[in-house]
């Protein structure tokens, strides 16, 4: 929701997937560190352990390698002979045998793209080293304060400097703006604010409806825009003031090339002109600029403070919107809390109409979802504003109708882990287990993509063209349960396929499938079809169609136990399918081992209304589609 005043925004190209997100990232470090910094930086020598270390501590997928060379020298031969292959120079302070500046400049002149970092030690002597060096080269300096998530901060920021036109510019992902002069403060919290965006990135990996989904929430995470002058601060928020959290600036540093004491305090005040909603920290080590900062709008932390840090934490979770959202009326009572879509949606009917209009009128519930990588729902409702509806019952009508559309559009064209709360038993396709999910599942899969591509779901007024909602059991699920009830090698060598089905039959499905299956049933109440998917059934050359069981459920028993039995049954008869003397004898007519085939199952509802005591389609048929691995002697219009 937006302001009556407040300009409609552009339309952002969202990403269709997390690799369209953070395209450029630091792969490989070049540290240039003599041996006693090296260990000093890691207390045990070893660096790019700790580099492990930060980046697993915060179940973070992509980490660095670290190259350590003792001397400038040696990092410019290594730079000559493998060019391309470090993404950062890291250096300390004496590389040994040249000065870090000199380092820089002839770094530049192999690579001018490769940015150089200076790590020090000591402040003073970086004060120093700043004031009388020619730091151009330098991308930014860092002081190592004892804390090795300094590593992952360093690393962080460079990738967020390449990415943000990228990802913020062309994508609406959300960014912070940081403006600090001082390396030692800027070291200090930025470890910090990256912490704290990793962990509301995890809370909201949890839930991703899928891998991919997960992966976009990770590559979706805010930005950091660190800069270091007025100038440049003001840039970066002309350029990215739709897609801001917030902005956290000291009060004194350079502005014109010389340093101005109000500099935060004109930006914050230039910033409220043109956002008045956007959440602002301002900073400093003097005591009598916090009353300025409540003149223009701000919060304020005083520098000195010995809880400067948790304060600063403190600050982000409440404004940015990282965790719940907390309703509240306009006299700051909180009347309702949701930490997730399927909450929000539920406490949006309970919550008093003026919490909606309060937060509505101030962006709270945009910024909630973009800061929750929500991004097609955050961008549906900003431009919208609360007098734009006719009462508040209106606009609560509304919101529970998009959140509602958008959790089920989501859902569509994907092959979601199924997750009982998440799930829609009129439209979702969903895993439970890893590993494939068979030919069949993916023919089904892919069809479903295709409607939602081609956005056929709507086309024909009257007429719902839909993929059957369905769960798939992956092959990981099979693989468990031959290897659980040692039934692999008792399968492969029977030829009594009455005897292979009353050993499967007595064997034990994994607890976390029997589990899930459990779940889904006490969702749905239609009749089911039990199909086989294996890893070469509706294969391009050598299909095996039609050689695996597929079994019926009317899945009407008034005894949910009795459906979940019957429905664990009909599973195991599908993999007892699997070796059956009609799959061995197939499978030795072409080039497959039977050891080589897996299966996946898939539990999908039967389409058709009830006639009388029997549920069947009113209509039924078969499509044939273009060809396009044909075998002669057919052709591609065969179908």
């Amino acid at each position: 929701m937006r302001d009556p005043g407040e300009k409609r925004e552009r339309r952002w190209r969202l990403p269709r997937g997390f690799q369209e997100l953070s395209p450029r990232r630091i792969r490989e470090i070049l540290l240039v560190s003599s041996l006693y910094d090296s260990f000093t930086l890691a207390e045990d020598g070893q660096v790019a352990e700790q580099f492990v270390g930060e980046f697993l501590r915060l179940d973070l997928l992509h980490v660095p390698d670290v190259t350590r060379v003792s001397t400038g020298a040696r990092a410019l031969e290594r730079l000559t002979a493998e060019p391309g292959r470090f993404d950062l120079v890291l250096s300390t302070m004496k590389p040994g045998d040249m000065e870090v500046p000199d380092l820089a400049h002839r770094v530049k002149a192999i690579d001018p793209a490769l940015p150089v970092v200076l790590l020090a030690y000591d402040n003073r002597e970086l004060t120093d080293f700043l004031a009388r060096s020619d730091t151009s080269a330098i991308e930014r300096a860092f002081l190592w304060q004892g804390d090795t998530q300094i590593l992952l901060a360093i690393c962080k920021y460079v990738e967020d400097k390449w990415n943000a036109a990228h990802d913020c510019g062309e994508h609406g992902v959300q960014a912070i703006l940081v403006v600090e002069d001082n390396v030692r403060y800027y070291s200090s919290f930025l470890p910090l604010i990256y912490s704290e965006l990793f962990r509301q990135t995890q809370r909201l990996i949890a839930e991703g409806l899928n891998r991919s989904q997960k992966m976009l929430r990770l590559r979706a995470r805010p930005k950091i825009l660190l800069c270091d002058n007025y100038e440049e601060a003001w840039d970066c928020f002309e350029r990215y003031r739709e897609t801001l959290l917030g902005i956290i600036s000291d009060i004194e540093y350079p502005r014109a090339g010389v340093l101005a004491a109000t500099a935060g305090l004109d930006l914050a005040r230039r910033a409220r002109e043109v956002a008045d909603d956007l959440p602002i920290l301002l900073q400093s080590s003097r005591p009598e600029n916090e009353p300025r900062a409540r003149e223009v709008g701000a919060a304020f932390l005083l520098k000195g403070s010995p809880v400067l840090l948790h304060e600063l934490g403190r600050f982000m979770n409440e404004h940015f919107c990282f965790g719940d959202f907390v309703f509240r009326t306009r006299d700051g009572v909180e009347v309702g809390r949701a930490s997730d879509l399927q909450e929000m949606e539920q406490r949006l009917a309970e919550v008093p109409a003026d919490s909606l209009a309060h937060h509505g009128e101030r962006n709270h519930f945009s910024n909630w979802f973009k800061a929750r990588t929500e991004f097609a729902l955050a961008h549906q409702l900003r431009p919208q504003r609360v007098s734009d509806f006719a009462s508040l019952e209106a606009l609560r009508a509304h919101m529970i109708a998009a959140i509602r559309v958008y959790r089920a559009a989501r859902a569509r064209g994907i092959v979601a882990d199924f997750d009982a709360t998440t799930f829609d038993p009129t439209s979702s396709l969903a895993r439970i287990g890893g590993g494939s999910l068979g030919g069949k599942a993916r023919g089904l899969a892919f069809a479903n993509y295709l409607i939602e591509v081609y956005e056929l779901r709507e086309r024909w007024p009257g007429i719902q063209v839909a993929v059957p909602p369905a769960i798939v059991l992956g092959t990981d699920i099979f693989d468990k349960f031959l290897d659980e009830n040692d039934l692999r090698a008792f399968a492969i060598g029977c030829d009594d396929d009455a005897q292979i089905e009353c050993r499967f039959q007595d064997g034990i499905l994994p607890e976390s499938a029997v589990e899930a299956l459990t779940a889904y049933l006490g969702l749905i109440d239609h009749p089911l079809a039990v199909r086989s998917s294996s890893l070469l059934e509706d294969s391009q050359v050598q299909p095996l169609a039609g050689v695996y069981d597929t079994c019926m459920l009317p899945n009407n028993h008034g005894d949910r136990v009795v459906r979940q039995e019957l429905l664990l049954s009909a599973i195991k008869r599908v993999y007892a399918s699997t070796f059956s003397n009609q799959a061995k004898n197939f499978l030795r007519a072409t080039t497959y081992r039977l050891e080589e085939e897996k299966m996946a199952v898939i539990v999908q509802k039967i389409v058709g209304r009830t006639h009388g005591n029997r549920i069947y389609p009113d209509i039924s048929g078969v499509a044939c589609s273009h060809n396009v691995y044909p075998v002669g002697p057919l052709r591609s219009d065969d179908g």
